[in-house]
């Protein structure tokens, strides 16, 4: 359990401190923007690797046991998180890690509900995993990527901001960092017939899959025996 609390530690730390901040603009200047990008990536494949590794070996300390109605409201909700999260790869997505920057940002499609898709289905996938398990060790491991997916979200806006101002003023006053805000508070609308299909079909066969193989996979079945 000591390994994965630092691993956790270690991997929250390195996302924070490097994604979107000052730091990482003057490891930029320094390193060049895709020695930078090398380099980071390295260090979040290793630091996953050791997270995911940690995680296999802890104990499970229970805090709370899920009820079978919460363990079947997670699994309906994983659906659409899983649509949004195949949505913010098929889709046109400029905050998308390579994308971001590429241009003056528009809000349509997928970042009418959340100018982060990546980012909030990870958010989202995490805490329902959390609230599923409820044990100790799914805590530390999946509160690292909630807490990083939650801090990136402002983080990335703010490099995006400061690497050019004004151009992303408008988009960032459309849109929203939780799922359909700015479409309630009528800042911007819902526009159906811009998602296409690949988002959703694929968030479909990824959900099925994932149900199916679940256990097979990861050794623990997200349904209520």
């Amino acid at each position: 359990m000591a390994q994965l609390l630092v691993a956790a530690i270690v991997w929250t730390a390195a996302h924070i401190g490097l994604s979107g901040t000052r730091l990482r603009d003057a490891l930029v200047a320094r390193l060049g923007a895709q020695a930078f990008r090398v380099a980071f990536s390295v260090v979040s494949v290793v630091t996953i690797v050791w997270l995911v590794a940690a995680y296999a070996r802890a104990g499970t300390w229970s805090v709370w046991v899920a009820p079978d109605w919460l363990r079947y409201l997670v699994v309906i909700l994983m659906l659409p998180t899983l649509m949004l999260f195949a949505g913010s790869l098929t889709a046109r997505n400029p905050t998308l890690v390579g994308v971001e920057g590429a241009g003056a940002p528009q809000a349509v499609g997928i970042t009418r509900i959340t100018r982060h898709p990546m980012l909030a289905a990870i958010a989202i996938w995490a805490g329902l995993h959390i609230l599923a398990n409820g044990d100790i060790a799914s805590i530390l491991f999946f509160g690292a990527f909630l807490v990083t997916a939650l801090a990136g979200m402002p983080s990335l806006d703010a490099k995006l901001e400061r690497r050019a101002p004004g151009v992303w003023t408008s988009f960032l006053r459309e849109t929203s960092i939780v799922p359909f805000a700015a479409i309630l508070q009528g800042r911007h609308r819902l526009a159906l017939g811009e998602f296409g299909w690949k988002g959703p079909l694929g968030g479909l066969l990824l959900w099925a899959l994932l149900l199916h193989f679940h256990a097979t996979l990861f050794g623990a079945s997200p349904l209520p025996h």
